[in-house]
């Protein structure tokens, strides 16, 4: 069964703060919000609209959803959705969730990566703003 893979309309950027400081914005928003802290930086992903103008920040980027949940036993599933992308030469941001994976595309690149996915035989969803998909 091939992978489906959801395409979500919202751009999300992904913001670097110094190690252990809390993000003073609202940060919440968007179909995929994510604070992650390594002993070096805190990053947040979220909302680009939600991004202070003076912050340091990557994007716009389109998340794109791994139709789940997927069983903590699967073995290979980031290495498929991404094996297209590499051949498409185009450099993605991929994190994992409880129940699935999300890899954040360049928003002016999302076309290039939705056809090579389709190529390599995924199933593309569009979802609608703050929904699944329609």
């Amino acid at each position: 069964m091939p992978l489906h893979l959801m395409e979500h309309p919202e751009d999300v950027s992904v913001v670097r703060l110094p190690r252990d400081e809390d993000p003073t914005f609202e940060w919440r928003s968007g179909p995929l919000a994510s604070l992650t802290r390594t002993a070096e930086e805190t990053s947040v992903v979220c909302a680009s609209a939600a991004v202070p103008p003076d912050a340091r920040s990557e994007g716009p980027f389109r998340a794109v959803e791994v139709a789940g949940p997927l069983d903590f036993s699967a073995v290979g599933v980031f290495a498929e959705i991404l094996a297209p992308l590499v051949e498409a030469r185009i450099s993605v941001l991929g994190l994992s969730t409880f129940d699935t994976d999300w890899v954040l595309v360049p928003a002016e690149r999302t076309g290039e990566a939705s056809a090579a996915w389709r190529r390599a035989g995924f199933v593309i969803t569009p979802t609608t703003l703050g929904g699944g998909a329609s």
